[in-house]
């Protein structure tokens, strides 16, 4: 069964409708990316899902359980988490503040410390920089951050918008690497990202999004070679 079901989703910004019947599905320990060009509603479907911007029609299932209409503190407490576009990191605190605060619905101290610990096993930099203002640190420094804040609820579905965005592609290949590691750890991750290359890379299967609706679906080798999608995001 899919663990998370996205179903003719309909999402607007007043009277914008920026997602037009968006459908798509992930289903456990997989990692699912969705592709295509700025504006086409990719960070969109990421909020949907996260509760930050509900859907106005359609259906989110996630563990069966529909959350279109729940609140987003109450979907990361379900086990959904989002590393979002931009980072968004709080940069007065320090990199362990950052962290603690990811882990905000937890009451379990154990638990807690176990998944920092996973954090710096996965980011060593962080580690190193744990008493460090987030504010300081250099674009790729904080988009680990980012993510290793979105992992401290301990998530079943780690929804990654754009980690490539800005970054030098030295640390870029660095946070792959990392992205597929967490997913052989067990997170099933859904991607959002304009670099497909990176994406179609370290993904299963992927979906293109064209101005708010799902142009085309397939595994990640097959649109790797299609030449639509080369000509379009591969720069072929």
């Amino acid at each position: 069964m899919a663990l998370l079901e996205v179903t003719d989703v309909h999402t607007f910004y007043g009277n914008i409708e920026a997602l037009k019947g968006v459908s798509l599905s992930v289903n456990e320990g997989e990692i699912v990316t969705l592709i295509g060009s700025n504006g086409a509603g990719k960070s969109t479907t990421l909020r949907s899902i996260s509760g930050l911007t509900p859907p106005r029609e359609g259906s989110i299932k996630f563990d069966g359980t529909e959350i279109g209409e729940i609140p987003p503190q109450e979907v990361v407490g379900m086990g959904i988490a989002l590393s979002p576009e931009g980072r968004h990191v709080f940069p007065r605190m320090t990199v362990r503040e950052n962290l603690d605060l990811g882990a905000y619905l937890r009451k379990d101290r154990d638990g807690i410390d176990r998944d920092r610990e996973r954090v710096y096993a996965l980011f060593p930099r962080l580690k190193e920089r744990e008493r460090q203002k987030a504010g300081t640190m250099s674009g790729g420094e904080q988009q680990m951050l980012a993510i290793g804040r979105a992992l401290m609820p301990n998530p079943k579905l780690l929804l990654l918008d754009e980690p490539s965005m800005g970054i030098a592609p030295i640390l870029v290949e660095r946070i792959y690497e990392t992205i597929a590691e967490i997913n052989r750890q067990g997170t099933t991750i859904l991607l959002v990202e304009q670099n497909a290359n990176y994406a179609l890379d370290v993904s299963k299967r992927g979906y293109v999004l064209e101005t708010g609706t799902i142009a085309l679906d397939d595994e990640s080798p097959k649109l790797r070679t299609n030449p639509e999608v080369q000509k379009a995001y591969l720069g072929a």
